[in-house]
C-alpha cells in the first residue's frame, strides 16, 4: 500500500470520527440536564450523565479535593458532597464540539458551621454524550478550602490512622 493511500484513509477515517461528534447544542444540552438532574438530588441520576471512565478534577487543598476517576468514585464524591448542603445554579454555558465551560453559582446551605457562596467554573469534555472529564475552577479558592475543612474535619489521630 501507498503512502498517499494510507493518507487518503487515515483523512476518512479522521473525517468520518470528526462528523461524529455532537454539536456544541447537544452538548450544552448534556450539561443543562446534567444540572437539572444534580438539583434534583438523585444521585443515581447524576452518575448517568459520567463517562465510565471519567476524571473529574476537585482543586484546592481539602479533604474533598483531588482527582475523582471512574464513575463510582465521582458518584461517591457527589453524594458525599451532598451532606455539606452544597448547591449549584447555572449562570451560563458555552461549548464546541467537545467542550462545554459553565459558569454557575455554588454555595452551601447548612444550618451550622461555616457555608460558602462564590462562581465556579468549569470545563467539561463531552464524549458520546457522557461527561468524560470535567476540571473544576474557583473563584475563591480559599473560601472554598476554608468550607470543605470546616464541612470534613479529619478524624482524630487515633481514628484517622486506625484501619
Amino acid at each position: 500500500m501507498r503512502i498517499s493511500q494510507v493518507l487518503t484513509i487515515l483523512l476518512a477515517l479522521f473525517s468520518a470520527s470528526a462528523s461524529m461528534a455532537a454539536s456544541p447544542d447537544e452538548n450544552k444540552r448534556v450539561i443543562a440536564d446534567y444540572y437539572a438532574a444534580y438539583a434534583s438530588g438523585e444521585m443515581n441520576r447524576v452518575a448517568s450523565f459520567f463517562a465510565d471512565d471519567i476524571e473529574w478534577h476537585i482543586p484546592g487543598h481539602h479533604p474533598l479535593a483531588g482527582t475523582k476517576r471512574g464513575r463510582g468514585e465521582v458518584a461517591a464524591f457527589f453524594r458525599e458532597l451532598g451532606k455539606s448542603g452544597f448547591r449549584a445554579e447555572l449562570i451560563t454555558l458555552t461549548a464546541d464540539e467537545n467542550w462545554v465551560i459553565d459558569i454557575h453559582r455554588g454555595w452551601s446551605n447548612r444550618e451550622s458551621g461555616a457555608n460558602v457562596d462564590t462562581v465556579w467554573v468549569l470545563a467539561f469534555r463531552i464524549e458520546d454524550g457522557r461527561i468524560r472529564e470535567a476540571r473544576n475552577f474557583a473563584f475563591d479558592q480559599a473560601a472554598a478550602d476554608s468550607f470543605f475543612w470546616q464541612a470534613y474535619p479529619l478524624k482524630p489521630l487515633p481514628e484517622r490512622l486506625a484501619e
